[in-house]
């Protein structure tokens, strides 16, 4: 008799207490679409009803847990009358859940919460039937104009502000994109080169060039470097969110400076810059910058090329703004061109030169009166040695 009562005694020991208030953990043995049946380690199995499985209402049993799983539950009865214990899920994780955000906090770990509306300056979610806040400033590190189109997606949220008294909780999923572009943004310093190709998108426009977004990190295009034509500013070829192709001419990281320039805007006419200028060509150009050393004639849109000081005038000249001035029209001889360097040089007075040769030759012919001697014949013999490259 004493050892069937030292069995009992130990199969008491063996079982749970269980007291109404009590938080314990049970293995979930079956999922209906009513109920979930867990083992606690009683007697008796307990009982979640579909109402007591999650916070959000809607939640089909199946939807939260499975066969196996190990979940805390909350004793609501320890007998319903019929010998089965009552158990709630919902009520665990709400009491559950203060330590667990304390210790995201603490830790600052993320945790996954599903946004569930959008309120007066931000967002609410809800961690385990905890109603948490999400300012518009904290919902990402872009700037946020929809909140509506945050409902209904799960993101990761940092806790960064916690009162475990008046139960209040904000969160931030802005610190977890900082966190994650930090990373990449070291990642992505690593590997830069100057020559690489890349896509990127314009972020901001400046007078002076466009900010773009290479993927984690802002880099600057000059507006010298946005299009092979002159341009005043860069809304002329990009606008906010295009995404553009781009070359890395720097990256500076003690001096947080990336350099880029962009390609195929348009179509860069020095490409085929043959099929339309040669050397020893006369053409007609606008002058569009003087500089010490000398004027840029602009040919066309996009084409360029330098008359150099000495290349003015036959006459000395202190500078070129005494001779040439912006938006006056030339007539230029090509000198040279190299199209891999978008580079052209251009004379004045090669030009004024050919035409004193023409005049000189005229009135040579003139003169002499040679009747065996044709005009065309002067003008080659005086003009042969102009000609050549």
């Amino acid at each position: 008799m004493s050892d069937m009562n030292e069995f009992m005694d130990e199969i008491d020991k063996s079982m749970t207490k269980l007291e109404k208030g009590t938080v314990l953990k049970g293995t979930v043995m079956t999922v209906s679409d009513e109920d979930v049946i867990v083992n606690i380690g009683h007697m008796s199995d307990g009982i979640i009803s579909k109402n007591e499985i999650s916070a959000e209402s809607g939640k089909a049993p199946s939807e939260v847990v499975a066969e196996g799983d190990v979940i805390n539950v909350y004793v609501m009865k320890a007998d319903d009358g019929e010998g089965n214990v009552v158990l709630s899920k919902k009520r665990a994780d709400q009491i559950l859940v203060w330590d667990e955000l304390q210790a995201a906090q603490e830790s600052g770990k993320a945790i996954a919460v599903t946004v569930k509306e959008a309120v007066k300056g931000g967002v609410v979610a809800f961690v385990k039937g905890v109603r948490a806040f999400i300012p518009a400033s904290q919902l990402s590190v872009d700037y946020v104009e929809d909140l509506e189109a945050f409902v209904g997606k799960t993101m990761d949220a940092k806790v960064i502000e916690l009162n475990l008294e008046k139960k209040n909780v904000v969160l931030s999923g802005k610190e977890v994109e900082l966190e994650a572009l930090k990373e990449k943004r070291k990642e992505l310093w690593a590997s830069l080169m100057p020559g690489q190709m890349m896509k990127g998108q314009v972020k901001r426009l400046e007078k002076f060039g466009a900010f773009i977004d290479i993927g984690g990190l802002d880099g600057l295009a000059h507006v010298s470097q946005l299009s092979w034509k002159r341009v005043k500013h860069p809304s002329e070829v990009v606008s906010i969110g295009d995404v553009v192709d781009v070359e890395i001419l720097e990256a500076n990281k003690d001096k947080n400076r990336i350099s880029l320039k962009v390609h195929g805007v348009q179509e860069n006419p020095w490409d085929n810059i043959s099929n339309f200028h040669s050397v020893n060509d006369v053409v007609k150009g606008t002058v569009v910058r003087v500089a010490d050393f000398g004027a840029f004639v602009q040919l066309e849109s996009g084409i360029e090329g330098l008359v150099h000081v000495s290349e003015i005038s036959n006459e000395h000249i202190k500078h070129p703004k005494d001779v040439l001035q912006t938006g006056q029209e030339v007539e230029v001889r090509i000198l040279g061109i190299k199209p891999s360097e978008e580079r052209m040089s251009l004379s004045i007075k090669a030009v004024d030169d050919e035409s004193a040769e023409i005049e000189e030759a005229i009135e040579e012919f003139a003169q002499e009166g040679d009747a065996s001697a044709t005009l065309a014949d002067v003008l080659a013999d005086k003009l042969k040695d102009f000609f050549k490259e």
